[in-house]
């Protein structure tokens, strides 16, 4: 599977969606290049990330209205509203998939409250996707038992944030303390851990994820325009 994280928290660029038509628009054409699921931070009227569940409801809708039947899932991270018990009250208002909800949803496992936040998640029919950026927190998360109850973990590398010299030696290790894991591994690197980490998830068979969340520029470190180029380029050998 190749997710594609459309935004994330990034200001810098030009291209990047923000409003509910950009993010639907920019959707359509990453699953029209080969995207199978996406990943977006819904954004207020200034362009800031929001867990209002009006705001998300109206992102998520304006996304399905041009990709039935596509995955879609959100961000919890604590960057969004740090306090994690505003974090969780503002979580425990969201409907379910089948009310508008998201499918899945992003927790880090790593930030406080990390596990009250799953369990709300999972109560109203949620996934929960266990993002692990550290050897530490993929102990802790199998410490918890939450192993069998997760879609999907997210092996997750970021230059600055997790420990390692490059991306994949990083993965590796995140990879070694996790253990057999029951759930779908998604592997992915951000910015300029991104594309040696994809390359070594598609190699080694695990599902990944590129996006102008995850980095700007291409495999030869040339900027790019969109998500949709981004997609194309991480599927292009696979198609040759």
């Amino acid at each position: 599977m190749l997710k594609v994280c459309l935004n994330g928290d990034r200001p810098s660029h030009e291209r990047v969606p923000v409003t509910p038509a950009q993010v639907a628009e920019a959707a359509l054409a990453a699953v029209d290049a080969g995207a199978c699921a996406i990943h977006v931070h819904p954004r207020g009227d200034l362009g800031r990330e929001s867990l209002d569940a009006q705001l998300i409801l109206v992102s998520l809708a304006a996304i399905r209205e041009l990709v039935p039947g596509v995955p879609v899932g959100v961000s919890t991270h604590a960057g969004i509203c740090p306090d994690p018990a505003e974090r969780l009250a503002l979580v425990r208002r969201w409907p379910g998939p089948g009310d508008g909800g998201p499918d899945f949803v992003s927790v880090n496992w790593h930030e406080s409250g990390a596990v009250e936040l799953a369990g709300t998640l999972r109560a109203r029919g949620i996934g929960v996707e266990a993002g692990l950026f550290t050897p530490t927190a993929a102990s802790e998360f199998i410490a918890t038992r939450w192993a069998w109850q997760v879609e999907r973990v997210l092996v997750e590398t970021l230059p600055g944030h997790t420990p390692g010299s490059n991306g994949v030696w990083a993965v590796e290790r995140i990879l070694t303390a996790l253990g057999r894991q029951p759930a779908p591994v998604l592997v992915h690197g951000q910015e300029r851990w991104t594309w040696p980490v994809l390359r070594w998830a598609q190699e080694h068979g695990y599902d990944t994820r590129i996006g102008l969340e995850d980095t700007l520029l291409d495999e030869v470190g040339l900027r790019v325009r969109t998500n949709t180029e981004l997609v194309t380029a991480a599927l292009a050998d696979r198609r040759r």
